[in-house]
């Protein structure tokens, strides 16, 4: 059988394992996907889990309990050679080792792309994980209960002060739920007022959320203004160096916590690879999904999708004519990769990837949305409702969509749960504070003669003994 190697179980990788299961015959392809990590994350559910909407665990789909018959390994491809059609593997745990293959599936997704702002990489944490929300969660209730236990003053403004940087819809959506987040806390913390949070979200561009219209990108800032969160617009982070944000406006305040959202590239593991990369660090595909080189000459055997690759986008949306990064694309593109490759293995015709966006739609914090289609803007409640039917519906398998949405209904009669397990990130703590342990040995006596009696050796009590 062809042996089929999936590098990457995100959104691209998952489904095009997924739907191979499906359409391949039995014994017509042998399939294995390698990521380091045992799950899928539904990254758009990610604001929500920052927020405590979302049980982080039901944002995440498990590769072992949905990819029945494909092979999985936990481990990094640390370098690829399409020549010889190999790949050296890191696993988990273990000695790194090569694998063979006969196709190769590029799904390697895409990870936060920073600045060299100072600061940022000691201070800053970014949106691409479900560790990043779980993360961010437990620091907006760690700091709500230690500004409760503070007087007025510099300590507690900078515990209730939260920085988001980056505009996009990652950024607004993260912005508007913690925004939200921290509003539904004052009822459990009468020792705080509503003027004691501040929130600031800083864009270096002119606008926010430029998938949609200027007049609904101006109700959302205006809507989050309402809730008493300032945008920054045409603004620069030129510093976050021991958590002291210094603006290009020349505005200065502190913070303790800093979401990155400006920004993403592709994976950097296409360094070490013999596959074709364009000058952003992209894979070079063409529209039907098959890796080709500078000459459009298809690269027999190789294949890409997701945000690690740059995909034509034929409907004229994309940006600088590629598929913007985003789960619709990814999704989509996954689906019909795998459809070409098993085409490809039965001599039929591949077809190329079409997807014109029918509309973007976020939520700004629960019972607040954006949406916008063509001209067509809704927002407000209307819009949250489009947005929650939109994503649970959009989470793969019912076993996944049965739980998210399960939750959400849990939610609205019982509210978020506010339990910060932020001690999680050192579980042994408590233990190793109580734990017993043997006492040193002691040195023994010298016994006559000013040699050490040996360890183990009888030691004599009392005074001396009589020679009589």
């Amino acid at each position: 059988m062809p042996k089929i190697l999936i590098v990457g179980g995100g959104y691209a990788g998952f489904y095009t394992a997924w739907k191979l299961e499906k359409w391949l015959r039995a014994g017509e392809a042998e399939v294995t996907v390698v990521d380091p990590l045992p799950y899928m994350t539904y990254q758009p559910f990610l604001p929500e889990v920052a927020s405590g909407s979302i049980e982080p665990r039901h944002a995440v789909v498990s590769l072992r309990r949905h990819l029945k018959s494909t092979h999985v390994i936990a481990g990094t491809v640390e370098h690829i050679s399409h020549a010889a059609k190999s790949v050296t593997i890191l696993p988990t745990a273990g000695e790194q080792y090569e694998l063979e293959y006969d196709i190769i599936v590029i799904t390697a997704g895409a990870v936060s792309r920073t600045f060299p702002i100072p600061g940022v990489a000691d201070e800053a944490i970014g949106l691409k994980t479900i560790e990043e929300a779980i993360a961010i969660r437990d620091r907006i209730l760690t700091n709500f209960d230690k500004a409760a236990q503070l007087p007025e003053g510099p300590e507690r403004d900078r515990l209730l002060t939260f920085v988001v940087v980056g505009g996009g819809f990652a950024g607004i959506e993260i912005f508007g739920e913690m925004r939200s987040f921290a509003s539904a806390l004052l009822d459990k913390y009468p020792e705080l007022e509503f003027e004691d949070t501040h929130f600031h979200l800083i864009e270096a561009m002119g606008r926010i959320m430029p998938e949609v219209s200027i007049k609904t990108a101006d109700w959302v800032i205006k809507n989050l203004a309402e809730r008493g969160a300032e945008i920054h617009l045409d603004t620069q982070l030129k510093s976050a160096v021991g958590g002291v944000i210094e603006l290009s406006t020349g505005e200065s305040f502190e913070s303790d916590t800093v979401v990155w959202t400006a920004g993403v590239m592709a994976s950097p593991m296409l360094k070490n690879t013999d596959l074709p990369v364009e000058e952003r660090g992209r894979l070079r595909v063409r529209p039907d999904l098959r890796v080709h080189d500078e000459n459009d000459e298809i690269v027999i055997d190789a294949w890409g999708a997701g945000d690690v690759s740059a995909v034509p986008d034929l409907s004229g949306g994309g940006v600088g004519g590629y598929c913007v990064p985003n789960a619709q694309h990814a999704v989509r593109q996954g689906k019909l990769l795998a459809k070409n490759l098993v085409a490809e293995l039965r001599g039929e015709d591949v077809k190329d990837y079409f997807h014109k966006n029918m509309g973007a739609v976020a939520g700004l914090g629960v019972g607040v949305g954006a949406f916008q289609s063509g001209k067509i803007g809704v927002t407000g409640l209307p819009a949250w409702f489009m947005h929650r039917g939109y994503h649970g519906l959009a989470m793969p398998s019912w076993e996944r969509k049965l739980r998210v949405i399960s939750g959400w209904v849990l939610n609205f009669f019982l509210g978020r749960d506010i339990v910060s397990l932020e001690a999680r990130v050192h579980p042994r703590a408590a233990f190793e504070e109580f734990a017993s342990r043997p006492r040193p040995a002691v040195a023994a006596e010298p016994v006559s003669g000013g040699h050490p009696a040996p360890i183990g050796a009888p030691v004599p009590v009392g005074g001396p003994v009589s020679k009589e």
